[in-house]
């Protein structure tokens, strides 16, 4: 029987309203969040261009959850310099009942900040000591009895192709534990997971789609078909 999800819905919080013209409000995505609210499965892949909202959602999400905003598991209190919106404070996280209570949030844009963190509280292994991609799938696979909620912002800034495929398989071990992943990315590879619900960002707000219908999956086969059309448009 499969179990509770940590996070099966995400909703505007009843006693804390967001200010609906100001930023992050003003986004389509978090906007329909805030109006609507937002279902989510065992697993969430969110895609979009850069600026339409997925690392705000997930960023947020993670915070409500009670993660670090810079990354890490529950609990963990480093900081560094705050960039991190309003967003949390107004969301609900509708959990379900006996879900698993623990989480980590991966951010690629602090995560060299928070292996110093760790090494600065003697967790886990010297990662600055090894490549990005290495240092980033050892720091998964360290925390392989970690279950529950999985948050990941653009991961793939660290990975080739087969550090995605390798990210994929521990991603799949721990649902497979009865975690609940949420990935924000921009690699077709990692919007391939297993059984994973596709949700694509933008002017629209959100929309769940199939993989082939995806704008970033489209993309790419189309550069792979002719790169240097591609090439040649850049003038």
């Amino acid at each position: 029987m499969p179990k509770p999800l940590s996070v099966r819905r995400v909703e505007v919080h009843p006693h804390a309203p967001a200010d609906m013209d100001r930023w992050p409000a003003v986004l389509p995505p978090v906007r329909q969040v805030l109006l609507e609210g937002l279902d989510l499965g065992a697993v969430t892949v969110i895609t979009g261009e850069n600026g339409t909202g997925k690392s705000t959602l997930v960023e947020a999400i993670a915070i409500a959850f009670g993660m670090n905003a810079e990354g890490g598991s529950t609990g963990a209190m480093h900081a560094s310099r705050a960039s991190e919106s309003t967003l949390a404070e107004h969301l609900l996280l509708v959990r379900g009942a006996g879900a698993l209570k623990k989480g980590f949030f991966f951010r690629a844009e602090t995560m060299h900040g928070f292996y110093t963190y760790l090494e600065s509280v003697g967790i886990g292994s010297p990662l600055h000591e090894r490549s990005h991609g290495e240092s980033f799938l050892d720091l998964v696979g360290e925390r392989h009895r970690l279950h529950g909620l999985w948050i990941l912002d653009e991961p793939e800034s660290a990975l080739s192709l087969t550090g995605c495929l390798a990210l994929l398989g521990l991603l799949r071990d721990q649902v497979d534990g009865g975690s609940q992943v949420i990935i924000s990315t921009h690699s077709p590879i990692l919007a391939a997971f297993p059984g994973a619900d596709l949700l694509e960002v933008g002017d629209w707000g959100i929309r769940r789609s199939e993989y082939d219908d995806l704008d970033l999956v489209r993309g790419w086969r189309g550069f792979l078909d002719a790169p240097q059309r591609y090439v040649r448009e850049l003038g």
